[in-house]
Formats: C-alpha cells, structure tokens, sequence
C-alpha cells in the first residue's frame, strides 16, 4: 500500500469518480484504475460498489477514507511546515471573472510561479455564476469571482473592489438612455440584473440593453460610439488615453463590483489558502497603483 493509492482512492471518493479523480490528479483514467485496483487487492476489500454512472463507498471504503482524509491532512501540514515551497508539484485549477483577468491577473500568475516554479496551472476565464459551479464541483481551486460564495463550505478571501463609472464615446456625445442603448456585463451576471432593474424603472419602455461577456468587446463597442455603459476606470484606460472614449456622469450610479478569492474549506489545501492570501497581495498592490 503506497500514500499515491492512498492519494488516488481519496481523490476519487470525493469526486465520485474515476475520470474526475484522474482529471484533478493529472493522471489518465486507467492509471487511477489501475491503483484503485491494486489497493483493493492488498486490502482484500472492495472500496467501491460500482453502478451505473457513479461510484458507491462499501463500508469497509469509508472507514479507509476517514483514516485517507487524516493522512493527507498531515501531509498538508508537511507541505506548509517542513517543506520547501519551490519543490511542490502537481496541478492548480484557477478560474478568474474577465474583470479580474484583464486587471492584476498576470501579476499574480507570476507571483504563483514563483513561489510554485514546479506547479502547473490549468487557467479558467469565465463569468463567476460558472466560476462558482465549478469551485463547488471541484473542478477549480481557487476562484477568483465576484462574491462571495454563501456556502458554508467555501471560505471567501475579501479582495479590492471596482468602481463602475459611465463611458461615451469621444465621437458620440449622445448620453440620454432614452436614445442610444447600454450595454453591460453577461446576462447572468449580478450588475447585469441590477443595471436592468434600476434603468428599466427610470428610463422606462424606450431602454435597451447590450449584454456582453467580453469586456474588451463592450468596450470596442463604446469607443465605436454604438453604445454607453458603465465599466471599471483601470480597464477603461487604454481608451481613455487614446481619446476614443470619455466619462460622463449618468442619472444612475452602479454599486461597485466585490470580489472575492474563494475555495472549499475541505479538503484543505496549503497551496490553496496560500495563493487565495497571494491574490489578495496582489490586488491590493494593484489597487494603490491604478485609480478607481
């Protein structure tokens, strides 16, 4: 019996399932059967009652998990303590919102090679109702979305907000909402719904709303003088200092964007909580440097 088995038949319990396990422990589907398999036959058990589409714990698999989940947590505890950073390997899944990968994301994917040079990174950009299914599912890490998460079993680290302010094009001086449309971010997004409930009762039947999930996107749209909408001020610069677009300030003022750096509390990850407090770092560095 080996702590890779160990590894692999956690990994798989808590996923339910050896393709997901194999997918989370950069591992191929057969080479995570294939422990499973051996681990069974030294134990002399079977761990799983195997169904139709899903994995079931035995009971003699569930007393092993609870011994698995205490092993790996003294390992983490290893990692964190005893070990050197710089030599951790393995995989790390992060999801980021377009906000937050268009401002301090490059920052902070340096700063994780850094301290991890040994570590791979498996990056997801994607609007934060995704971003927090997959965290949920354990298909992410650590998400970097707009938060926080409200289940009890994800631990949300607070990061710097975004003030929205409204943009025009410099060639378009129309700002009545009445006559030229707004376009904002994803249809299922928060400050979509909010911009549409708050617009839709002061300006009425005449609004129109663009939806769009690319921020560069929207922005292009604006400085093409297609539409007005408000946006982050740091992502707004290059526009801003090319003169294609301008501020101006509008009957209406959105709430600023609150993000969070959120993972499950369980199971716990070292390389995880460390990096959710690096992003934190970084974006408050980033916020100091950059006006809201």
């Amino acid at each position: 019996m080996t702590f890779d088995q160990i590894r692999t038949f956690l990994w798989v319990a808590r996923l339910g399932g050896f393709r997901k396990a194999a997918e989370r422990l950069n591992l191929s589907q057969p080479a995570v059967s294939t422990r499973i398999s051996n681990l069974e036959q030294e134990l002399r058990v079977q761990l799983f009652e195997r169904g139709a589409g899903q994995l079931v714990l035995t009971k003699q698999g569930t007393l092993l998990r609870s011994y698995a989940e205490q092993m790996l947590f003294v390992e983490e505890e290893i990692k964190q303590r005893v070990a050197n950073p710089s030599e951790t390997e393995g995989l790390f899944r992060v999801g980021a919102s377009e906000t937050i990968a268009q401002a301090w994301l490059p920052e902070f994917l340096k700063a994780f090679s850094e301290q991890y040079p040994r570590v791979n990174v498996d990056l997801t950009v994607d609007i934060s109702l995704n971003l927090r299914a997959d965290l949920l599912e354990q298909r992410l890490d650590l998400a970097l979305l707009m938060g926080p998460v409200s289940e009890f079993s994800v631990e949300n680290v607070a990061l710097p907000s975004f003030d929205l302010h409204w943009y025009r094009s410099t060639a378009n001086p129309e700002t009545d909402l009445s006559k030229i449309p707004v376009i904002s971010y994803s249809t299922k997004t928060r400050p979509y719904r909010e911009l549409m409930s708050e617009l839709s009762r002061r300006v009425g039947p005449k609004l129109r709303v663009y939806a769009s999930a690319s921020l560069s996107a929207s922005l292009k749209m604006i400085a093409a003088g297609i539409a007005v909408g408000p946006y982050p001020r740091a992502l707004a610069n290059e526009y801003l200092a090319s003169g294609q677009i301008v501020e101006f300030q509008a009957d209406y003022q959105p709430q600023p964007l609150a993000f969070t750096a959120s993972y499950l509390s369980e199971p716990r990850s070292f390389l995880v909580e460390n990096s959710a407090k690096t992003a934190r770092d970084i974006a408050v560095a980033w916020e100091r440097a950059h006006p809201k």
